[in-house]
């Protein structure tokens, strides 16, 4: 483990939400991201405004990044996730003000259909995307961001099983 850069470690972490989205057969939506073309997929996810409650940022995330809609709330995932970024991402990504990310994450239904999702939105951040088996999804994340993405799959498979 690669100690955090001195000048990081007070810094805060960014409030944010996460998205778990699950097609009609339960696969997960995941996708590519601009800034990182390598095999990594990550499932949408985004900060929080001030004065936002998490729900709503989430819907708002997950229109902005993927153009979905017609989403239903399954369950808000109990607790707070938190990751820290890379040394080499460090003062680089969210304009240097965050270490990292505290993330409140929610499980939701896609109802619409997939000519619906559209990635080629105002601000794009995904090169591609697709539906995945939930065992997957840890197979094909960043690595620091691999915990989470362990803790959600166990959540989730509770909650669909």
């Amino acid at each position: 483990m690669v100690k955090m850069n001195e000048k990081f470690k007070n810094l805060p972490f960014r409030n944010g939400v996460g998205i778990v989205v699950l097609n009609k057969d339960n696969k997960v939506f995941v996708a590519k991201r601009i800034d990182n073309p390598k095999n990594f997929w990550q499932m949408p996810q985004g900060g929080v405004d001030d004065g936002e409650n998490f729900f709503n940022a989430a819907l708002r995330e997950l229109e902005e990044e993927t153009g979905m809609k017609k989403v239903k709330l399954i369950q808000e995932l109990d607790g707070i996730m938190t990751y820290e970024l890379p040394n080499h991402l460090l003062g680089i990504i969210w304009k240097g003000k965050y270490k990292g990310q505290k993330q409140k994450w929610f499980l939701m239904r896609y109802l619409g259909s997939d000519d619906e999702i559209n990635i080629q939105t105002n601000k794009p951040e995904f090169l591609e995307w697709k539906w995945i088996d939930l065992d997957m999804i840890t197979e094909v994340v960043v690595d620091f961001k691999l915990h989470i993405y362990k803790e959600l799959k166990k959540k989730i498979k509770k909650i669909i099983n």
